[in-house]
This record gives C-alpha cells, structure tokens and sequence, in this order.
C-alpha cells in the first residue's frame, strides 16, 4: 500500500506541472483553434468578466449527501460548472458522473455537454489545475484531512458538516484555510434563509433582546439506535476499501459498517460507529449548536464547563451514543442543555419570555431524523407578538444568505467571508466533542477555548486526538504534499 501512495503523490506533483504547462500551451493557441478543444479552461484564463467564465466545481464523494443535496443545490447555479467527481467506492462514482452528464444533457438540450472526469483518487482530481473549487461530502473521518489539502491546493471548499473527527484535527483545518486563503463555507445550511429563514430570525430576535437577557439555551437532539451485523464480508470490488478506512485503525469489511451497495440515497452505517464519527452529537449537534452559538454571539469561542451522561451500546456493531444529557456553560453566564428527550430544535429562554426554532417537518434528505416530523412545530415563542416584532435599522442585522452553496459560489467570485467560514464552523463542531467528551468521562470538564485544552484533565485531554493510521490522517498531510 506505500509504495501505491508514493506513486500517488509523485503523480500529484507531476500532474500539477503537467496541467500548469498545457494551460500556458493553450493560452498561446490561437483562439479560432482553441475554440475547438474539449477542455474545460481556467477561469483565470480569460478573466473575471469573460461571459464564458464559469466555477468548475468537483465534487469528492458520491453518496447521499452529495446527490441529493450538494450536487443538486450548486448545479441549479450558472456560474457553476460541475466537472469531476472521486469516490473510493467506482459505482457510485460512474453513478455520480452519469447522474451529472444527465442533468446537464436535460438543462442545455446536449447530450454531449460535459464529460464529467472522474477519479479513484481524489489527490489526483486536486491536482487538476482545472479545478476551482471542491465539495467534499465524504464520512466524518474523511471531512479534515482532504479539506487540509484541498486549501493547500489552493481550491475553494464546501465542506460538509461537522468539520472534523477530533478538535485537533478541526484545528489544523481551520488554520490551513485561514493560511490559504480560499474561500470556504460549511453544510450549515440552517443559517440560510432556503428554505428556514425562521432560524435566522430567531437568533436576529435574541440579539436584540426581545426575551430579554438570554440565560439559558435548550437542544434537542435525536439519537442513534444499537445494532447493525457483525459478520465480516468479502469486500466490494468496487470499493477500494483500505483508503475508505483511511485514518482509522483497520477493521474487517461488513455493510452495515460502511454504505448500501444498491441505494446511493441512503444513510451508510458509518454513522452509527465510533470509529468514523461521535454519532447525533456532532451529525446533527454541529447544526443545532451552530444556531445556538449564532443566537448567543459565542460564534469564535466555546463552553468553558461541560458535564454528561449517557447511554453506549454493549453489543453490535453500531457504537455511538443512544440517549443522553448534557450541560455547558459559557463565559457570558448562559447555560446550554442538549437532550435527547427535548424536542428537536433549539429554545433560547430569556428573562423576558422564550423562543423555540426548528425545521419542523421539512429535512435535507428524505431519510433525516426530522422528515415527516409533523408535530413538531418550526417557530413558536412564549408571546406570539415576540414572532411578529420588527428588527429596526439601528438594531443587529444578522450576515443574510439565501441559500447556502449559492453563497459560496457569491463569495467566490467576490472574495467576501461566507455565511459559515472556517473558524465559525470549527468552534460549533468542537463543542459538540467538548460534549462528547463529557459522555465519556466522569465528572465535570473545565474547557479553555482559548488554548482549546481541559483544564487538569488527562483523560479528557487524551480525547483531543486519535491515533492515525499511516499514511492517511491530518498528522502526514506535510509529508504527502513533499
């Protein structure tokens, strides 16, 4: 396997030189003769105001999330021109391209449009100097380590939620964006106003002090049940199943431990395992806690104390979390309650009265936990006139986005922070495994969001990072890019 990911890294080196040299070759071909080539050229090439210019977007990981959302929200955006996909797993990547090849066939009338690239490797597809930016909508463990390299390529990230497996990897993808410079947005799609806008309200609301001194914020969650076979399984072979591990320590291949081999659209049982994730409290905490902090002001910091209990499968193969509660304290003095038994939203209570946000009924996916959720109600508070108020000029106005992958595709084009940026996303994705460490340990945590560490606390601190297997992992990304 080394010797497969030296040569890997040999041919990201020569096909960036490769890719940079035929771009300058056909910036010197004459334009009547360039007119004929098949290939997609840079943006840069022509300039900012080119009628041709366009985002070539690429797409790393090909399940759920992706098709049903990423893919289809950005593709509905002109300025985008979705060019390459990558996926471990080679069904759903020729599933992926055929999928793009079809919409863009039935958008512009041309069966021929675009020939989708496609790559097992997505190393390889961030070495296309075609490339503008990524959407990386991949399992949890795989959400840092190539957002680390796709800012060190230069290529502008939407990332899927939550940021990282551990908050030191959260660290380091923060940094290398903020190093880099591109343009990076969260899957928080909450503080949008497609199609919630009732979220950004809420937060716009306590801002501005219509319940009062905000004290205390209520969460709740949903959580994952125990199960899933444990009997091991030939693996796919379409699925390079090594590099889908990838920074986890190996463990044999069974189904439920990884994705559906027939339903793309569906929820991989990766979800449900510790080893890929920390289960309900960073899948969906980072979307809840996103708001909550929004709501709060506490975007660029954390909890200063946390403490919980909860409830861990002892047997089967999903692991994560089952029920639990949970309490963090901030330094402004307002208090945060997560629970599985508090209905799914989030409720700021003032001393003015109180105001509960949720999506209601309406999910991302058709398999969210909140689908169909009819009785849960989107937008409620303790006086129905606290709903109606008007927030004036002078008062806060909150950052307005429509619609997520729209604004970052704007802030692309002109160089603005979007409505998620790195460090805003790190910090909700760290609170939730400030809470998760919570579950795992005993007694009360003292966090210092500032040096992001426990305070006297060993066992807590061990929680901050995890053994990664070589050569995956944040820890060799330097040594990768050599």
């Amino acid at each position: 396997m080394s010797n497969k990911i030296t040569n890997t890294r040999r041919n990201f080196l020569k096909n960036t030189g490769m890719m940079t040299a035929g771009t300058m070759v056909a910036a010197n071909i004459p334009a009547v003769v360039r007119a004929h080539f098949p290939t997609i050229v840079p943006s840069s090439v022509f300039g900012k105001n080119a009628p041709s210019n366009k985002i070539n977007v690429a797409q790393i990981g090909c399940g759920r999330i992706a098709r049903t959302h990423d893919l289809a929200e950005t593709f509905k955006y002109d300025k985008a021109h979705i060019m390459a996909v990558a996926d471990v797993d080679r069904t759903r990547l020729q599933s992926g391209k055929q999928m793009i090849e079809g919409w863009y066939a039935k958008k512009t009338g041309k069966d021929n449009y675009v020939d989708v690239k496609t790559y097992d490797d997505y190393h390889e597809l961030l070495a296309n100097k075609d490339v503008d930016a990524v959407m990386i909508s991949t399992p949890d463990h795989w959400h840092a380590q190539p957002a680390i390299e796709a800012a060190i390529a230069g290529k502008h990230i939407y990332l899927q939620k939550p940021t990282s497996l551990t908050i030191e990897e959260g660290r380091h993808m923060s940094d290398a964006v903020t190093k880099s410079g591109v343009t990076f947005q969260l899957g928080s799609q909450q503080r949008s106003t497609k199609p919630w806008p009732q979220f950004k309200q809420a937060c716009e609301l306590v801002r501005n002090g219509r319940i009062g001194k905000l004290h205390t914020v209520r969460i709740g969650l949903p959580s994952d049940p125990p199960g899933g076979t444990t009997v091991e399984m030939p693996v796919p072979e379409n699925l390079n199943y090594d590099m889908w591990l990838g920074s986890t320590p190996y463990v044999y291949y069974t189904l439920d431990r990884v994705h559906s081999q027939t339903d793309p659209n569906s929820r991989g049982g990766w979800l449900r395992c510790e080893q890929f994730g920390a289960g309900m409290i960073t899948g969906w905490g980072v979307h809840h806690i996103d708001i909550a902090h929004w709501g709060m002001n506490t975007e660029l910091t954390g909890p200063i104390e946390a403490e919980a209990t909860a409830e861990f499968p002892l047997k089967g193969l999903w692991n994560v979390h089952g029920n639990y509660e949970a309490k963090m304290k901030y330094a402004n003095g307002v208090d945060m309650y997560l629970s599985s038994k508090n209905p799914n939203g989030i409720r700021f209570e003032g001393s003015d009265g109180w105001i509960f946000v949720s999506r209601g009924d309406v999910g991302v996916t058709a398999s969210d936990p909140t689908s169909g959720a009819k009785e849960n109600k989107a937008f409620m508070a303790s006086d129905p006139k606290i709903l109606s108020s008007v927030i004036g000029p002078n008062e806060i106005h909150l950052y307005a986005s429509p619609e997520q992958h729209g604004n970052w595709l704007d802030c692309i084009d002109n160089k603005k922070p979007t409505i998620s940026p790195a460090e805003v996303a790190h910090r909700s994705c760290s609170a939730c495994l400030v809470a998760h460490a919570a579950m795992k340990t005993h007694g009360k945590l003292y966090w210092d969001p500032k040096k992001e560490l426990f305070k006297d606390n060993v066992e807590a601190n061990k929680l901050l990072s995890r053994a990664q297997r070589f050569p995956y992992g944040t820890n060799y990304v330097a040594y990768k890019k050599s």
